[in-house]
């Protein structure tokens, strides 16, 4: 095979990483200036920031007004425990997962919850679940975009408007990007650090008046940590909704957050973060839909995600080689890619197929993505010469 041309244009940003996430553009530290370094998260200033970025998470994500937000500990990942912890047990529970972070869940219901009636529906990267076997008398906990496997729910139509169960939805890689269907929805987790690009370590819970209804007549049998507590008396903490967090927050991390969300504010709002990300995955479904190597690890285009786009390499070369061998093979255009600083953490999953998982929310610039594909094929062609 002859080696393509060496590209000269270059992405002029080559973070594509799945999270964190690189920061708005024309982001610097200048934004960090006003934040209240050194001051209380229980004093007016540091309330008010916290309580500042509930209000402005409302605005720009079209909250429903009576549903409750509130920042929490340990990322998205805390923000789903929390759910699980203190919503589950009175019914029936479906986990749904097709990639690792779903998988996560599965293990939390299966093997740490003790919960008597469990339903695991599952399937492998590249694929939804049965997921139109939900009833709706059931709880259901699922991820809406997964974040390791490019593929998503195409929408919520599979979950009953008049259920009688719960639905928890891990959002963390499909919020700010994919129109959630909130009144299907009644906990909505994710964290800073994936759509918005912010620090890692807090996560956003986003509860539903049917998922106060269960924290307030629900008690779990079994001990909920202090970080999982959401109730006292039986009453929801109603402080933990108006920014009094559970456990210190960095407030530099918050005034961070507040510099996103108003930066998705000032450009149009929710709308134009679906559409850059729309935008910016067409480059990349465009590339790969020309180019023979590479395939969507989604299998159907409903499916594919417009945030971490998840690629498997399918030349038949690559593929007749041995699991490890793959994995190396991707491995080195990664390498290879971040040696030339084209590209930076954008490897696929541990778990998943061998490929790639390119950035493309609406952080992203277009015109990065459009450097980036050149580069792609001049390092298949570079490795495969090489190796092959």
């Amino acid at each position: 095979m002859a080696i393509a041309t060496k590209p000269t244009a270059k992405p002029v940003d080559p973070r594509f990483s799945a999270g964190p996430t690189k920061k708005r553009p024309g982001w610097t530290l200048d934004a960090l200036n006003d934040a209240a370094l050194g001051r209380s998260h229980r004093s007016a200033l540091g309330k008010a920031k916290l309580k500042e970025v509930i209000d402005l998470t409302r605005e720009v994500l079209e909250v429903p007004a009576d549903y409750r937000i509130a920042i929490v500990p340990a990322s998205d990942t805390g923000a789903v425990e929390m759910a699980m912890w203190s919503l589950l047990g009175p019914r029936g529970v479906d986990v749904a997962a097709w990639e690792n972070f779903g998988n996560a869940w599965i293990t939390d219901a299966k093997s740490q919850l003790p919960l008597e009636d469990l339903r695991i529906l599952e399937a492998d990267y590249g694929q939804l679940p049965p997921l139109e076997t939900y009833t709706g008398d059931r709880d259901l906990v699922f991820t809406w975009n997964g974040t390791t496997a490019g593929v998503r729910v195409p929408n919520a139509d599979f979950i009953p408007a008049d259920r009688e169960g719960l639905t928890i939805c891990d959002a963390t890689s499909a919020v700010y990007a994919q129109q959630l269907d909130w009144p299907k929805l009644d906990v909505v987790t994710y964290s800073w650090q994936k759509n918005m690009g912010g620090e890692a370590g807090h996560g956003m819970l986003i509860l539903s008046p049917r998922a106060v209804e269960r924290l307030e007549t629900y008690t779990p049998p079994w001990p909920l940590p202090k970080i999982f507590r959401m109730t006292s008396k039986g009453k929801l903490n109603e402080a933990l909704f108006e920014g009094s967090t559970i456990n210190t927050p960095s407030l530099l991390c918050a005034e961070d957050h507040l510099d996103a969300l108003k930066w998705v504010k000032a450009n149009g709002g929710l709308q134009f973060m679906h559409d850059r990300a729309d935008k910016n995955a067409q480059v990349l479904y465009d590339w790969i839909d020309r180019t023979d190597w590479i395939a969507n690890l989604a299998e159907k285009d409903a499916e594919r995600s417009n945030t971490g786009v998840c690629m498997k390499i399918v030349d038949p070369r690559v593929t007749a080689l041995d699991k490890d061998a793959q994995a190396d093979f991707a491995k080195k255009i990664v390498k290879l890619l971040g040696d030339e600083n084209v590209a930076l953490d954008f490897g696929s999953y541990k778990t998943a197929p061998a490929g790639f998982r390119v950035w493309a929310s609406g952080l992203i610039e277009k015109s990065d993505l459009e450097a980036l594909t050149p580069w792609l094929d001049w390092a298949f062609e570079t490795v495969a010469a090489e190796t092959l």
